[in-house]
């Protein structure tokens, strides 16, 4: 078994889809879309697709309040009325959410049908869809149920990028800055000298993150030691994701991750692995890129009982991703409550 699935660029990846569809003969497509990626990413796929079987769409709403296990009773339900059966083939078109949830989706209906993804966000290209991880929200605490399930292929077409806000280009570019920042210093140098963010910019960005998760996932598939790496700034990203989610203000998935690195890289100042120089190299860029999100004291409490439920904890420790350089993570780091505190309150005070 491959252990990272095959990658295509542009319309490369059309045609690795017609000669996949030409050799597997699926019995069924279905295509998972939301209302955005229906309208402007939808017919660009559909328009090169050749194929003489059945094909069907199911369109969600987008959003992440939208990814649970009550939508996706809805899609198998819906699978079931399409009569897709084993032979069938998902291709999920969307971003992280959608991603993440197809995959989930064909991953266990009828035990298993074949999907393909094409990430249409930027997060989506160099992170959510690279990796074999698919899941869901449980209630306000994201990605709790889940498994590891590798797409038959993933089509990575830059020119979606020109379909999206700016804001939803700077949630994704939080995990290109993440990809520098724990393996790779020269990387990290490019993405720091750039002044302002282009989609003419993003293309080489692209190629160059979703190496460095290739060759981080192809050592470690199911994250038992070095993938963790990968979770830098989302052990307090996805706590604090979280606790605006549950209380109806929800942030971008770079925005909440943009603090978790600002914080997780004091917190290795603190445990006298980083140095002073690069955490404030590192807190001057993402500050210039990123808002300040509105955290208050009185919200620490409920942000550490979310990273109470952090997937990486062992033996109800907090276990973090830091930083002992830029270009060099470390896992599995047990950090005491009071310097998570700490730390929050320096992002805060700035």
């Amino acid at each position: 078994m491959n252990l990272i699935n095959p990658i295509y660029y542009g319309k490369e990846g059309i045609k690795e889809i017609n000669n996949f569809i030409q050799e597997n003969k699926p019995s069924k497509i279905v295509f998972l879309v939301d209302e955005n990626t229906h309208k402007y990413c939808y017919p660009q796929v559909i328009s090169g697709i050749e194929t003489t079987a059945e094909t069907e769409i199911i369109e969600i709403k987008p959003g992440e309040e939208n990814k649970n296990l009550y939508i996706c009773i809805q899609l198998w339900e819906t699978l079931t009325h399409f009569k897709t059966d084993r032979k069938g083939l998902l291709i999920n078109i969307g971003g992280g959410v959608l991603t993440d949830m197809g995959g989930f989706v064909a991953n266990c209906y009828k035990r298993g049908i074949n999907f393909i993804n094409i990430p249409t966000t930027l997060l989506a290209m160099v992170d959510a869809s690279i990796g074999g991880k698919t899941g869901v929200d449980l209630g306000s605490h994201k990605n709790q149920i889940g498994n590891f399930a590798l797409p038959r292929m993933v089509i990575v077409d830059p020119e979606f990028i020109l379909t999206l806000p700016q804001e939803q280009i700077l949630s994704g570019f939080a995990e290109i800055i993440k990809h520098g920042l724990i393996a790779d210093e020269v990387y990290w140098k490019e993405i720091a000298a750039l002044k302002e963010i282009k989609t003419e910019n993003l293309e080489k960005l692209i190629r160059t993150s979703i190496e460095i998760k290739k060759e981080v996932v192809s050592q470690d598939f199911t994250e038992t030691g070095l993938r963790k790496i990968l979770n830098f700034g989302h052990t307090i990203g996805h706590a604090v994701e979280s606790f605006f989610l549950e209380n109806k203000t929800p942030v971008m998935h770079g925005e909440g991750v943009a603090m978790g690195m600002i914080v997780e890289s004091y917190i290795s100042v603190r445990k006298e692995l980083l140095s002073r120089q690069e955490y404030e190299e590192i807190k001057e860029y993402i500050s210039s890129l990123y808002p300040k999100l509105a955290i208050k004291e009185e919200y620490f409490d409920n942000i550490l009982a979310f990273m109470q439920n952090d997937k990486k904890n062992v033996n109800n420790e907090i276990k973090f991703v830091l930083l002992e350089k830029i270009g060099k993570a470390v896992y599995d780091i047990s950090v005491e409550e009071e310097l998570i505190k700490e730390a929050l309150r320096t992002y805060i005070e700035g």
